[in-house]
């Protein structure tokens, strides 16, 4: 249909925001009830009409039921946009002709020639508006921060992510316009995903119910869902529905299939609260969606006497639990995918697997090919370079030699990982660690593992890698504390073994040789080639005969522990090097 211009006077320039309106299903609603449409387009036409010209807007192009309007400023622009859905929202349509609006808001600088406006601030208002659903209000970046204290009463901004639009050459920050008396619960936004970002794992997290009985518990329980969506939010390996969606399930009886459905997610997860005296505890379960299978569960405790405490240590707890047990959920369906569909998230998941769970020399390598096609099919997926990286270290160190071409590509991906981070603290703290181990970029890593921790202090792979980088690099005290709570945290996480021989390597460095012992002798109970540790730790006990009985065995299974091997280690206390150099000799090790 042809655009309608209305060349009113006084239209505004400068700096302008826009507001982009059009009816979801229109085509279907025509076509199912022709008169009842028409009816009820004239309607929706005089209830935008009234409210754009109430805030000053002008309406300067119509096309069918699609509505371009433009204000002077951008308070304008959302109170006609409130105004609008809130009047829209009350009108008595008829069920079969539901009359449900998205709306676009933007600002910027555009051309005005002849009534009408040209220029990007069109473009970009035009695709935000494509990927909204019916009743649903999206803004932009820039308008939301020239609009955030001046919004209508009970009104409130909500951020959805950063998201890629068509035409845009990067991601997007978008935010929702949310209000009481509004639906706030929508599926997800029908954005331009790359490879990856289509394929993400997505969860939410539903309002914690109160079995109590004590409605004063109310606050406590949805501090707590609060707090565990804050924290899951930061960790960017899976999407974490807001809140204002998930807590419309709220003293609803629900059925986990029907709310993956309607939130398009993938994992739900639910709990209780209950009170009993001085005492709280919380149960809480991670649910497939999909399938309803119970991935995870575990119940909480603790005394009342510092409730925020309390609450801190839950959220801790879960987090610490959830990510893991996801993560293993996602290998598995990655695993049981047909190879002819995988897409770049899934090449990078099974390579995260053989990483965790293969220390072959032939695991590293499958896992880099894998890498290698999660990069192919998404060049910016920073993610994937960022373990490239890692792979590239455990391959050298499994191999206990040290090519310099392969360092040299490992240490690139690490960098451009680095240079695109997104604050995905899985990404930053794995490319530090990389840039650790293979250029000896001590500053560099430490800048990033502590950018890592201070997005995500509860997730067990980002404490892991961040206490090795200490170990090596930094306070071993701090090391050791690290990866401590990431034991405590994911107590059945795949990669316990890194994590042991971390806190072994740490505690050596500490002079705390029986604690470097217990930890290096359970790291190899988990996986039987994880020894030079425990080699470490015996000689320095002084028990020098089982040391050399196990360097013997070392020899006679691999050739990958050498004192050349160590030197290219990047241990930067030179001391502790020294150390280790003269343990590993007295224990025959060879040259």
């Amino acid at each position: 249909m042809a655009a309608k211009h209305r060349a009113a006077p006084g239209l505004p320039t400068g700096t302008v925001t826009f507001l982009f309106t059009d009816i979801e299903g229109s085509t279907r609603l025509w076509e199912a009830n022709h008169d009842a449409m028409r009816m009820a387009l004239a309607r929706h036409d005089e209830v935008l009409r009234k409210c754009i010209d109430a805030q000053r807007g002008h309406v300067f192009k119509t096309a069918g039921d699609a509505f371009c309007a433009a204000f002077d400023n951008a308070p304008d622009a959302v109170h006609a946009a409130v105004a609008a859905q809130l009047a829209l929202n009350a009108e008595p349509w008829p069920e079969s002709n539901r009359i449900l609006v998205r709306m676009a808001l933007h600002s910027g600088a555009a051309e005005l020639r002849q009534g009408d406006y040209f220029g990007p601030p069109l473009n970009y208002v035009s695709r935000l508006l494509a990927v909204g659903h019916g009743g649903q209000t999206l803004l932009s970046e820039t308008t939301r921060d020239l609009c955030r204290d001046r919004l209508p009463l009970g009104a409130d901004v909500q951020s959805l992510g950063e998201y890629g639009l068509k035409d845009l050459p990067r991601r997007q920050q978008i935010f929702q316009l949310v209000h009481p008396d509004l639906p706030q619960a929508f599926p997800p936004l029908k954005t331009l995903f790359s490879e990856v970002d289509a394929d993400k794992p997505s969860m939410a997290v539903l309002p914690f119910t109160n079995l109590s009985g004590d409605a004063e518990q109310e606050y406590f329980a949805d501090g707590v869902v609060d707090d565990i969506i804050t924290a899951l939010a930061r960790v960017r390996a899976f999407f974490v529905i807001a809140r204002n969606s998930s807590f419309t399930y709220k003293g609803k009886a629900v059925d986990i299939k029907q709310v993956g459905r309607e939130l398009g997610v993938r994992y739900v997860l639910e709990g209780s609260i209950r009170r009993a005296g001085n005492r709280v505890r919380i149960t809480g379960q991670l649910i497939a969606a999909e399938t309803g299978v119970h991935i995870w569960a575990d119940r909480f405790e603790g005394g009342l006497e510092d409730i925020f405490d309390l609450q801190d240590r839950i959220t801790e707890s879960v987090v610490g639990a959830v990510e893991p047990s996801l993560r293993l959920a996602e290998f598995k369906r990655a695993r049981t995918k047909p190879t002819v569909n995988l897409h770049a998230y899934d090449y990078f998941l099974r390579a995260w697997q053989k990483l965790s769970m293969d220390p072959r020399q032939q695991g590293m390598d499958e896992a880099l090919e894998e890498l290698r096609r999660a990069i192919e099919l998404d060049p910016n997926y920073s993610a994937a370079k960022a373990l490239y990286g890692w792979a590239t270290q455990l391959r050298m160190s499994a191999r206990g030699q040290r090519i310099e071409a392969e360092v040299r590509n490992g240490v690139r991906m690490a960098r451009e990982a680095l240079a695109a981070h997104h604050d995905d603290p899985i990404t930053l703290v794995t490319a530090g660690w990389a840039l650790c181990w293979l250029d000896w970029a001590y500053d560099e890593a430490m800048d990033a593992v502590d950018r890592a921790l201070k997005l995500a202090p509860d997730v067990a792979v980002v404490l892991n890698h961040a206490g090795w980088v200490r170990a090596f690099a930094g306070d071993p005290a701090e090391a050791e504390e690290l990866l401590r709570r990431a034991i405590r945290l994911s107590p059945l996480d795949p990669q316990m073994a890194h994590l042991l021989q971390g806190l072994a390597i740490a505690c050596l460095r500490r002079g705390k040789y029986e604690e470097a012992l217990a930890a290096s002798e359970r790291a190899s109970r988990e996986r039987p080639t994880a020894q030079r540790a425990l080699l470490l730790s015996l000689v320095a006990l002084g028990r020098l005969p089982e040391a050399k009985a196990l360097a013997q065995r070392m020899r006679e299974s691999s050739v990958t522990t050498t004192i050349s091997w160590l030197m290219s280690v990047p241990l930067k206390d030179r001391a502790f090097r020294a150390r280790c150099v003269a343990a590993m000799r007295a224990a025959g090790i060879p040259e």
